[in-house]
């Protein structure tokens, strides 16, 4: 949006606001309005509501519902024309988001800048009076979304959104927006997005979604983080590295020191060091142990003595070191014996 509009848009919001409050007569029925969607302020709760006014929270309940229904009857019979005028600014970002997003993501995008508490709440309230606007409420399942009605109402949009959900979770794993509209029927991954997006059981890094208790879509902590890095580069990096990846990385999250990387590194059994400070994932086939370990095993697979070039080749298959290291690891360790020149075999095979 330019930036020329945005001091208009965010005048418009309370203009609309201030028409719709001055349709409600009563004193009472604007100051429970106004709290109830924190229009000035925070939201407050119908018991708050009632025991400042001196009602039942129920009674609260039911003024607001009938002053709610007034007001959409007035909006729709266009008696707030400003209410029209956020509402056609809505349906426009909507669009071009998906036909559905959260109000805070639209609250954004009609300011254009980053958006306050009040001006949320005051799109959301106006949402809630559109009538081309479908609004989703927030609970534990869905954040406080609207959508365009034309396309869905609220009843729809939710179906859609599990829909979405069950695919993911049969999926089993974290899948692309385009992968994931494939095997939905919606016209364009856009819209699989924008309804992906409104769900809280839902999560999603580098446009693949998942669920949100998958670490490699919505990594917590920082063993989670080191997880994605790793998974992500395909294979085997420097502690350093891990951390410098973290920190130019999308994670909410990534002010860390090196230390905490190595630190988590040498915690966590899904990372293996291969090398001097280079970590791999243990799924990659890797296990944990000294070079003579990695070389017992060599030897204890193979159930047979190698040339100690061919120990050497399937050692780094596995370890990032130097050859050196592997050849003195032969020499000196007792668990290794010489059976022919510059071969070997593992001591506990002639027991």
């Amino acid at each position: 949006m330019d930036q020329s509009t945005q001091p208009d848009m965010s005048n418009s919001l309370k203009v609309a606001v201030d028409d719709i409050l001055g349709v409600i007569e009563q004193d009472r029925e604007r100051e429970i309005i106004t709290r109830r969607f924190g229009l000035f302020d925070r939201k407050e709760t119908l018991e708050q509501i009632g025991e400042l006014l001196g009602i039942t929270r129920e009674r609260v309940r039911q003024l607001e519902k009938a002053i709610l229904i007034r007001l959409k009857i007035a909006a729709s019979d266009n008696k707030i024309p400003t209410v029209h005028d956020i509402e056609r600014a809505m349906v426009r970002h909507l669009s071009e988001k998906g036909r559905v997003a959260r109000v805070s993501d639209i609250t954004e995008d009609i300011i254009g800048t980053s958006a306050t508490p009040e001006q949320r709440s005051h799109v959301a309230f106006i949402a809630e009076l559109s009538p081309n606007i479908s609004v989703i409420s927030e609970n534990d399942d869905y954040h406080h979304a609207i959508g365009i009605k034309d396309h869905a109402d609220e009843k729809k949009i939710k179906g859609f959104v599990e829909e979405i959900v069950k695919t993911i979770k049969q999926h089993g794993e974290p899948i692309s927006v385009e992968s994931l509209h494939d095997k939905l029927t919606h016209e364009h991954p856009d819209h699989v997005r924008a309804l992906a997006s409104t769900s809280k059981k839902l999560a999603s890094l580098k446009d693949h979604w998942g669920l949100v208790k998958w670490p490699t879509v919505n990594p917590k902590n920082i063993r989670d983080k080191i997880y994605v890095i790793l998974a992500d580069n395909g294979t085997p990096m420097h502690f350093s590295d891990i951390a410098k990846a973290i920190k130019k990385s999308d994670f909410k999250r990534k002010d860390v020191t090196t230390q905490a990387i190595h630190n988590e590194l040498i915690k966590d059994k899904r990372f293996v060091l291969i090398g001097r400070g280079i970590y791999a994932l243990d799924s990659w086939g890797y296990s944990k142990g000294t070079v003579a370990d990695i070389i017992s095993d060599v030897l204890r697979k193979a159930g047979e003595p190698l040339h100690r070039d061919e120990i050497v080749k399937r050692v780094l298959d596995s370890r990032q070191v130097k050859e050196t290291t592997i050849l003195l690891n032969l020499q000196s360790k007792p668990q290794f014996k010489r059976v022919s020149k510059a071969t070997y075999e593992l001591v506990e095979a002639t027991k």
